[in-house]
Parts: C-alpha cells; structure tokens; sequence
C-alpha cells in the first residue's frame, strides 16, 4: 500500500497532464474515440493531443499515430477505447513509453459478471501494478478538470469552482455537473472512476482533502473496495470539509443493478446510514436532494442557527412554506415586536397581520413592500437566515407582474450584497412542454433564477428542498462548531 503523499502526487500529476493520448480515435462520429478527441478540442484542452488508431492519417486536423509507440513526444495520460482483448498490449506499449496512468473507457469486464472477463480485469490490474501504471476504471468517463480544460463530456461548463466530485457512475457524472452548474455552482475536479479495478474512492477523497483549489467535496458511491479505510478516511476529511454522499444501491432492486453497473457490494443500507451519520458526511437521499445540499454548500456561509424568516407569496403559499419549514427542522419564528412596531409606523393595521412566513398579498393590501419586511428581518438578531418567496402566479398581467417581480428581486439582491443575512431564494422550476417554453411568464421566472444565481444566491425550486439542505447544513456546521475543527 502507497503512502498517502505518494497516492495524492500521482492523482494531481493525472489531473494536469501535458499531454494525452486518445487510443481508439476514429472517425467515426459515433465511436467513443471520435468522441473523446472532440471533446478535448472543443473543450480547449491546453497540452498536446495524440490521437491514436493505425487505420487513421488525420482525425479533426490532428496528426494521428499507429500506435502509443510512434508518438515523438511524452505522454502523461492515455485514454483508452479500444476493445478490452487489446488492453495487455496497450499497457506494454503504455510502459515502453512511460506512461504513468491509463483511463479505462473500456467496458464489458466485471460489471459483466462473466467469469472470463473478471480475470481479464484482473489480469490487466496485476499487469498494470507489476509496469507502475495507474488506472481509472475500467467503465467510467475519466476525469473533469475545467482548469486545465479537460472534460469526458460535451458542452462540460469550463469555469473553475471549488466543489469536487468523486462519482462512481460514469452517465452520473455529466449529469451531475450539468445540473449542478444549472444552479451556479462549478467544479475544481471531478472524476469518474467506475469498477475501480487500481485508484478508487478512498485514494481519490485522500486526494480532494490536500487540494487547496477544493472546499466541498460530493460523492456519489455504490460501493467501496475497503470499508474501514475509506470510513477511516471519510471522518478524517469531514472535519476539514464537508462532504455530500449520495449512496446508490439502498433498495433490493437497487442493489441488484450496482453488480451489473459497476462491479460494486453495495452493502446493508443501514449499516451505510449509522457510519456516514458517525463520521459526520452530509447524506443525500436522491439526486435532487445531492445539488441541492452541494447549491446550499457552495454558496452559504457555516450557518449554525436554524431561525428562518421568510418573505413573499401568496396566502396558501406562505402556509405550505410555514409548514415545509418546520417539519424539516427549521425554526419559523414570531416576527418580534421592534419589527412589527417599525412597520406599523407605515401602516398600524400591520399590528394584526403580519407573522411569519409573511403573505406578500396582505402586505400589497397595507401598501408596504416585501422589500420593507426583507430588511427589518436583514438587521434583527431573531433571525439567522432570509428566504425568498416567490409567487408564481397573480391576478396581474404581463407588465405589472414583471415588474413587481423584478422589483422584489432586485431589492433581495440589495440585501444579500449587504451581507447582514444569509439569504436564500425559493424561485419555481416549471416542469412545462415545449410549446410553453416561450411563455412570457414562465420567461420571467428563468430570468428571475438566472439573475439570483448569477448574484450569489442559491435558489431552490421548492420550500421543502430548501429547509431540507438548510437543516443539514446548519447541523454538519454546529458538530464543526461544537467540536472546535477550523473551518
């Protein structure tokens, strides 16, 4: 077993590599090398590309070679889609040249279950260790460095972030980061590590714990290779960044199709349960509820308290935020005297109406803004956060509802930026068919999330999303608190 300075040094030189070779590029526009090739280039990779097939002249205007063994230049990084019958030779080439690490595209090994190809991985791992190459995979999508403008997926954003992900599923690990990014947050690293045949998890959560350009770390696992060492690791690490588990694998039928899907145990899930919860990872239940607790990670501070006051919506709408945010855990409380008696001064009828969640309809009826409310919450020490309610509907039509929205948003974003309160907003997410995509009022409210996002603010399309993140959070944050860990 490596050290673990020795397994970080060899994650991070992966990680920046200056060059990569893609072997099994083709042009075949529907072949996995093609595909690979196109998105380094499309994705701007800063090094050398080697593409290699010895069918092949020119792929996308790059020379390609008839194998590892003609490229002039170093390679620090191969690719590999070719058949898995031809992987001993790749690594016998991959050693002659020099190569430090292998990602495995290839499939059809021990996810199989078949007999014959579960000693084929195994024969390419020993193989692997006795040359001193390092693999990824077999089966995943490799690695996702915006940094360095590596992607393993098209149209990848390619803007540097600090949430890194160790995700097991290789389809998983483009979704995750579009909807991730959908929501503003972006990535330092990511990797797709499939059967895990050499690196797995733990290596790989060893490694996002010593990178500095990493501050939140998300994982979606259905098994581990070593449980006590990756439980070992996982506490060590949870006391110096937060980490989101996303357990695949919890039902009967679940855990059938991690077999067939990554070659993994997927293990009892309560016995998951009761050692993520001691070691303190932060644990997600599907993978909604994962990028909403990496949204409400990336952009709040260590919240520790759970006092909500929340502004905007209508009637029914305040009651079932009332309710979602107190069955999570989160504490509505009264709005106190000095704000009601502030208010009054605007209009005294307030005295008899206004409590919390506040009803933005009864306020427009005493002619005070949410705006007004938002602030006296901003300054009062009752509170530890704000939320932002929006309405989704109004009697008033297209201009005056545009711009009632966009009043109240824009004074939200006010207060965020005076950083007196943590602020979240509650923005609805239409599940609508094309032929209402171009709705104006459905326009208005992706606008309205864009500009939220694009602000710092984490949006949630629901009241129950939110509380629940929120509760997480302020928890991981108030072991860290009461445990005296630096954060």
């Amino acid at each position: 077993m490596q050290p673990s300075a020795a397994i970080v040094k060899i994650i991070d030189d992966i990680f920046h590599p200056r060059s990569i070779a893609v072997v099994g590029a083709s042009k075949g526009h529907t072949s996995f090398g093609y595909q690979y090739l196109q998105i380094l280039v499309e994705s701007g990779y800063r090094g050398r590309l080697y593409p290699v097939n010895p069918q092949e002249k020119e792929i996308l205007g790059i020379q390609v070679y008839p194998s590892l063994e003609d490229i002039p230049g170093e390679i620090d990084y191969v690719i590999c889609c070719i058949n898995a019958r031809f992987v001993l030779d790749l690594l016998a080439q991959s050693s002659r040249k020099k190569v430090k690490a292998i990602h495995l595209f290839t499939g059809k090994l021990s996810e199989t279950g078949d007999e014959k190809a579960l000693q084929l991985e195994e024969e390419i791992k020993k193989r692997a260790q006795n040359l001193g190459i390092r693999l990824i995979g077999p089966n995943c999508m490799g690695i996702y460095n915006p940094g360095e403008r590596i992607a393993y997926n098209h149209d990848l954003c390619m803007e540097p972030g600090s949430v890194g992900a160790i995700i097991q599923s290789g389809g998983l690990a483009g979704e995750i980061v579009r909807l991730a990014a959908l929501r503003g947050v972006r990535f330092s690293k990511v990797v797709s590590y499939g059967n895990a045949a050499d690196l797995n998890e733990t290596d790989f959560l060893e490694y996002l714990l010593w990178d500095k350009e990493t501050k939140i770390i998300l994982m979606y696992l259905e098994g581990v290779k070593d449980g006590q060492k990756f439980f070992k690791t996982l506490r060590r690490v949870t006391k110096e960044k937060p980490v989101i588990v996303l357990k695949g694998g919890r039902s009967r039928a679940g855990a059938k199709s991690v077999t067939s899907h990554t070659a993994s145990i997927a293990g009892s899930i309560s016995t998951w349960q009761v050692v993520l919860r001691q070691v303190k990872a932060v644990q997600a239940n599907s993978l909604t509820e994962l990028i909403d607790l990496c949204t409400a990670f990336y952009f709040l501070p260590p919240i520790t308290g759970n006092r909500v006051g929340v502004v905007g919506g209508g009637g029914g709408k305040s009651v079932l935020a009332g309710d979602e945010y107190e069955e999570a855990g989160l504490e509505v409380v009264p709005i106190p005297d000095e704000i009601i008696q502030l208010l009054a001064k605007m209009n005294p009828k307030v005295r008899r109406w206004l409590v919390n969640p506040v009803d933005a309809s009864i306020l427009a009826s005493l002619n005070i803004e949410s705006a007004d409310v938002l602030r006296c919450m901003a300054q009062s020490p009752y509170f530890d956060l704000l939320c932002i309610n929006s309405s989704e509907d109004s009697l008033f039509y297209k201009d005056d509802w545009i711009a009632f929205m966009q009043s109240y948003m824009n004074e939200a974003v006010k207060i965020h930026k005076e950083g007196s309160k943590p602020v979240i907003a509650v923005v609805g997410n239409p599940e609508i068919g094309i032929s209402q995509v171009d709705n104006w009022r459905w326009q208005t409210l992706f606008r309205l999330r864009e500009q939220l996002i694009r602000e710092g603010i984490p949006v949630f399309s629901s009241a129950g999303q939110a509380a629940t993140a929120i509760v997480k959070l302020a928890y991981y944050y108030r072991y860290q608190k009461a445990e005296g860990y630096n954060k």
